[in-house]
């Protein structure tokens, strides 16, 4: 059977605006905690490692931290829409360890004598020490984690190092619950420069509204973020007092937080490779093409995001796309090349009210068989996700059609005029353009 494929029309050679600002991004984010980490390694070179001991100490917790990353990893899902780890922060032990060493005043009743260009100097080694095993293990890794991490460690330490060094904290805050309330708000402060670092990042990686870019990576911080800042300050407050034993004492809680995310992680996985599996009985049953309901869902899930969906409701979209065709097994004889959209309107709500019921007696969220079930109806009485999965549905069964066979880009040309046409009743007309603006940048399919 033959498989279908999304023909996309050929992008233009000159360089689009967003791509060039999108570059522009990445080369400010990397080059300024680049240039960071080499004045910081040149100073701490030429004036020496000032308590070594402590910051061999947060060090080590810091490389631990980013060692253990992708221990007992979830898989992904194959073909999936790049949807960000439910966690939020991957390795919030290195986190806590390099924000308490950046808050870090006194030790054991005595003054601490690192300053900011040694905090950004440990963390890089650290950092880069904690990717060895990673690496080795052939788990992905992030360089702009990596420079997010210098940047906003070295805003923290700016921000309380020479405050405290002066004694500019001890007269405004003294030594009581005033002070651990600025260090907690210059700690959430910090976490939201790191959300606006990271969906800048991801933008420009991806072209995607940068808006519902923002909102995921600001979404963990209640969780996982408040537990991160938590654990610095409590990590640098106690050993302010008692010195460097409870270091790894205070790492465990965020372990165990850690592990339980993941295996959250690993069972959210399952759960959606579970529904693959089910949207692919259509294909084994000869209704649809091979790979249709994949290519529905990643596309499907990329138009969502330039119409500025949240993570979640792009997961409910991607299971709707999955499985929009699963009514099909309710007919007797298969649909020529499983192409719905040529069928009459009767026919076709029929199919996708079987589909739905179908879809509810899975236990899926009961919004993802809603949208099955109205991915027929005329547009302006769909929910937005329906909209989106029968436009992107009708355009991959145009261009993966028998009549579709040419020219690479015509067919895809051809199959976003027929939508156009389309968008009095069958279509809505902004997720056609939205549709049509994804298939130009040919970035759908890219992972976050």
């Amino acid at each position: 059977m033959r498989t279908a494929r999304i023909r996309t029309p050929r992008p233009s050679q000159e360089c689009p605006p967003r791509q060039r600002h999108g570059a522009l991004t990445v080369v400010a984010v990397y080059g300024a905690a680049g240039a960071l980490a080499v004045v910081a390694l040149v100073w701490t070179e030429w004036h020496g490692v000032r308590q070594p001991e402590v910051a061999l100490a947060f060090g080590a917790l810091i490389a631990v931290g980013e060692a253990i990353r992708c221990v007992e990893a979830p898989p992904a899902l194959p073909g999936g829409g790049g949807a960000p780890d439910p966690r939020g922060e991957p390795a919030p032990v290195a986190a806590a360890g390099a924000l308490g060493y950046a808050l870090l005043g006194r030790l054991g009743g005595e003054s601490a004598t690192h300053g900011v260009l040694q905090v950004v100097t440990v963390v890089v080694a650290a950092s880069l020490a904690g990717l060895v095993a990673p690496l080795g293990l052939g788990c992905p890794v992030d360089p702009g984690h990596t420079a997010r991490r210098v940047l906003t460690v070295a805003f923290a330490a700016v921000c309380f190092q020479p405050l405290h060094r002066t004694g500019g904290l001890a007269s405004s805050f003294g030594h009581g619950p005033y002070l651990v309330g600025y260090l907690l708000a210059l700690l959430a402060l910090t976490a939201l420069c790191d959300a606006v670092l990271a969906a800048a990042l991801a933008r420009a990686r991806t072209g995607w509204p940068y808006g519902p870019l923002l909102r995921d990576e600001l979404r963990p911080l209640p969780g996982v973020g408040s537990a991160v800042c938590a654990t610095a300050v409590v990590m640098a407050l106690t050993v302010s007092v008692a010195g460097l034993w409870p270091v790894p004492v205070l790492a465990v809680p965020l372990l165990l937080i850690q592990y339980s995310y993941r295996r959250y992680a690993g069972i959210r996985a399952t759960y959606r490779q579970t529904i693959a599996s089910l949207a692919r009985s259509t294909e084994i049953a000869g209704y649809t093409p091979t790979g249709h309901a994949r290519e529905v869902a990643v596309l499907g899930r990329a138009v969502g995001r330039e119409l500025g969906l949240s993570e979640p409701r792009l997961t409910v979209l991607e299971y709707a796309a999955l499985m929009h065709d699963i009514g099909q097994l309710s007919l007797l004889d298969p649909v020529p090349a499983g192409a719905t959209e040529p069928l009459p309107a009767a026919e076709q709500r029929r199919i996708a009210l079987l589909g739905g019921a179908v879809v509810r007696q899975t236990g899926v969220p009961a919004e993802v068989a809603l949208i099955v079930e109205r991915q027929a109806d005329p547009y302006r009485e769909q929910p937005l996700a329906a909209r989106i999965v029968r436009a992107v549905n009708a355009y991959t069964e145009l261009v993966s059609g028998p009549a579709a066979e040419g020219v690479a880009g015509v067919a895809a040309l051809c199959a976003l005029e027929r939508l156009r046409l389309a968008t009095a009743r069958e279509f809505d007309p902004v997720v056609v353009e939205a549709l049509a603006t994804v298939l130009s940048r040919q970035v759908y399919g890219r992972r976050r």
